[in-house]
């Protein structure tokens, strides 16, 4: 009689369900994803005659100031050179998206007030994209 104690077989994992599993959520998520394309509608909208054109959103906001101080917001003078009316063009032009850059170009004689009152305008509307633009050759004289 053989009197030496058997070893126990080591414990198996069967992963043949969490295969099985797995391959039937493949499935359930290929199958789900083409009903979407599936159940989109095809219409045919009618036409018409006066139909309602939307300005299309410009992608910055060019103001220009002359050697005079005066706005020119996108190439247009505006009326009156305050911080009030540039304040309206500015409102109106973005129409409430205030992530449009404003780009600020300045001629060199151009007083210091007019560029503070066009940044100060764009901060208080909540317009943080502002840059200055300046040409890149020098004329003034290199001291050494």
């Amino acid at each position: 009689m053989n009197m030496r104690p058997r070893r126990p077989e080591p414990p198996r994992v069967d992963i043949t369900p969490l295969i099985d599993v797995v391959f039937l959520m493949l499935i359930f998520f290929m199958v789900s994803t083409t009903f979407d394309k599936q159940s989109q509608l095809k219409v045919d909208l009618p036409s018409a005659e006066a139909v309602e054109q939307k300005s299309p959103q410009p992608d910055r906001i060019e103001v220009t100031i002359d050697a005079r101080g005066h706005f020119y917001v996108n190439e247009q003078e505006l009326v009156s050179h305050d911080a009030a009316t540039l304040r309206r063009a500015l409102e109106k032009i973005a129409d409430g998206h205030l992530d449009i850059p404003v780009i600020v170009t300045g001629d060199r004689k151009a007083p210091l007030q007019a560029m503070v009152t066009v940044m100060d305008v764009a901060a208080q509307l909540g317009m943080s994209k502002l840059s200055v633009t300046a040409s890149g050759s020098s004329d003034s004289k290199t001291r050494p």
